[in-house]
């Protein structure tokens, strides 16, 4: 009798451990991997019309930079991420990253080269931002055409730093006429346009110059007429962003400046020092500007210090002649495509599968004066190391379809996918055809596109700094920069589409086991 009752204790004390080993085995079971397309399918047309019925309204007035219409927008956006408990990166409740603003209005300027005075629109101008200052200068550092490319720099074995530099308009050719920079006979960054300025100023601070002088008489001719016109009526100038160290002086001279200070750069591409007297005072006039960039923030759960940045811009054109200019393209629909997925990634977060890295999400302001809220993070205040930003992904008009473009309506230009990382142009194309099926237009990527898109939204100040990104665009139309960008005129089902491709991209960037690599980052 004790035998079969050890023996029967024995079978229940088996049974048992069996029990609580499969228990056990159920409580550490992992759990499944997450389905991005439940979290996809969270992002609506009729979920962005609303957002963006409303973001476009009239109510908003055109969100110009720094006017109550864009007061209105940030904060029409902050409430959005609290509703949806998003947190911001910064203290507490503050989802606003200050971005200090200055409006220009012309300096008076009075300048004198070698005994000779000059004249303020018609012989110079000043672009930018200046302080008041008074001019005594001695010499200048003579740059060539003040290029610095990787197939051709003026910089080369020149020291700039606390100097002031001379430039000339324009790019050299090679045997073929072909400009050096590109091999092409395109226009480029360096050679011509508005381009051309950004790009050499940029070339001379980035060496320490603390000036330049730019010599293009053409563009001279057409900016002084119309900063002229400008002082004269008593209407404030441009917008530009104020640094919080002096800024760079920046000068487009003819000329008649450029041959009293060196005759001979007509002619010379070499770089010299030049002995010069060129004095004067400059009075600065400009007011200050309170914008803000809106940022919100998802923190990684296995990577966190490794972020993507998603953006779009906030601002746009305000009003003019009494007219509103919506904006609901441009970038109302980049907007409302950020909320919405800032939303999916939020509620995958809080069923368990919050993304791995860190997740940002960056609306700036300014970017139709200059991409000047993007800069303003990536230059002065970047609120996480640019060396700890993986990619940005860039919303920038996406709810229309560009008349000029002939086939598929479903489609969507990239821009820079692989201008600095082939891993990511790679998986962007995986994702989609896993998932959207979207034709990927890649008209507007060409080096050499006259157009110049690559340079033209804000994705572009993380591509300056090698951090890879892609340019998400639905080309223009029409409506473009008027009143007629209303709401009504989104094609919302592409909207749909084209906000989900970005979520899988950024699902795929988040969550995958490397981090992006930038194999073809400038060494600059």
């Amino acid at each position: 009798m004790k035998n079969s009752l050890r023996i029967f204790a024995a079978a229940l004390l088996i049974v048992g451990c069996g029990s609580s080993n499969q228990n056990a085995t159920k409580q550490t079971a992992p759990k499944p991997p997450a389905d991005p397309t439940v979290y996809g399918n969270t992002i609506t047309s009729d979920e962005l019309k609303e957002l963006l019925y409303t973001y476009a309204s009239d109510e908003f007035e055109g969100r110009e930079t720094g006017e109550p219409g864009q007061k209105k927008a940030v904060n029409y956006l902050k409430d959005q991420y609290v509703a949806m408990g998003i947190p911001s990166p910064l203290n507490g409740d503050d989802y606003f990253q200050e971005v200090p603003l200055e409006r220009q209005k012309a300096p008076n300027v009075a300048l004198s080269v070698n005994g000779m005075a000059m004249e303020n629109y018609s012989d110079f101008l000043m672009l930018g931002s200046a302080d008041s200052q008074q001019l005594n200068i001695k010499e200048v550092v003579y740059a060539g055409y003040g290029i610095d490319a990787d197939s051709y720099s003026d910089y080369k074995n020149l020291d700039v730093k606390g100097k002031i530099v001379l430039v000339k308009a324009g790019e050299p050719k090679d045997a073929d006429g072909n400009y050096v920079t590109s091999g092409s006979t395109e226009d480029t960054k360096w050679s011509a346009g508005r381009q051309s300025i950004s790009s050499k100023r940029d070339a001379a601070k980035e060496h320490g110059a603390k000036a330049i002088m730019f010599m293009n008489e053409t563009m001279l001719g057409q900016y002084g007429a119309y900063y002229k016109q400008l002082a004269e009526s008593g209407r404030a100038g441009r917008i530009s962003l104020k640094s919080n160290e002096s800024p760079m002086l920046f000068m487009m001279i003819g000329e008649k400046i450029g041959k009293a200070i060196y005759a001979e750069m007509m002619t010379s591409d070499a770089s010299k020092t030049v002995s010069t007297e060129i004095t004067g005072s400059i009075a600065s006039q400009s007011d200050k500007v309170d914008s803000e960039n809106v940022v919100a923030f998802i923190r990684g759960t296995e990577k966190p210090d490794e972020i993507l940045v998603i953006s779009a811009h906030l601002d746009h054109e305000g009003i003019k002649d009494g007219k509103v200019y919506n904006g609901a393209d441009d970038d109302g629909s980049g907007t409302v495509a950020l909320v919405e997925i800032a939303e999916a990634f939020k509620q995958a977060a809080d069923e368990g599968y919050g993304p791995k890295r860190s997740i940002l999400f960056l609306h700036v302001t300014g970017e139709e004066k200059g991409l000047l809220g993007s800069r303003h993070y990536t230059d002065n205040d970047p609120i996480f190391p640019l060396a700890n930003t993986v990619a940005n992904l860039n919303i920038d008009m996406i709810g229309r379809t560009d008349p000029k473009r002939e086939g598929e309506r479903n489609y969507i230009y990239l821009i820079g996918s692989d201008k600095l990382s082939t891993e990511l142009h790679n998986l962007s194309e995986e994702i989609n055809a896993k998932y959207m099926n979207i034709t990927l237009d890649y008209t507007y990527n060409d080096e050499n596109d006259p157009n110049r898109f690559y340079y033209r939204s804000d994705h572009y100040n993380f591509a300056k700094n090698n951090i890879p990104i892609i340019f998400y665009f639905n080309g223009t139309h029409d409506d473009y920069h008027q009143p007629s960008d209303t709401p009504d005129k989104i094609e919302y089902d592409l909207l749909e589409n084209r906000t989900r491709l970005v979520f899988y991209t950024a699902w795929e960037v988040a969550n995958r086991e490397g981090k992006i690599v930038a194999d073809k980052a400038e060494t600059k």
